[in-house]
């Protein structure tokens, strides 16, 4: 489930990032994706590729990896986001959902340390 109002668009030095077309409201899912569930045999060929930097870890004991698809993977990373994101491993899915009001036009952003809130430092250099 892909919302009709999210476009992808150039976000400064970032690349590419997910925005929106109107105002959402806190607590709303914005997407739900289907993954692609891979082994961690799997993830040594993938951490050799560009795909190293769009691929999740998965499962309860973090023993396998996923690819989203539907625009996931273009959620750029902030240390302040406005969305978090869920696994559901038993459907497969990641769900996206904001976490306050989001203004139009505004970029829709996840924190890559799984929390929202969580200010640990990634493994590149972010904002």
């Amino acid at each position: 489930m892909l919302k009709p109002y999210l476009f992808v668009d150039r976000a400064g030095s970032k690349g590419r990032g997910v925005f929106t077309a109107k105002r959402i409201a806190a607590g709303k899912v914005v997407e739900i994706s289907p993954v692609i569930v891979m082994s961690m045999d799997d993830r040594q060929y993938l951490d050799k590729t560009m795909l190293h930097d769009y691929i999740f870890e998965w499962g309860e004991n973090k023993d396998k990896c996923c690819m989203a698809l539907g625009l996931v993977p273009i959620y750029n990373h902030s240390y302040k986001s406005n969305c978090e994101y869920f696994m559901d491993y038993e459907a497969e899915t990641i769900q996206v959902k904001s976490v306050r009001i989001i203004a139009k036009d505004e970029e829709l952003t996840i924190n890559y340390n799984g929390d929202w809130n969580n200010a640990t430092r990634l493994w590149f250099d972010a904002e």
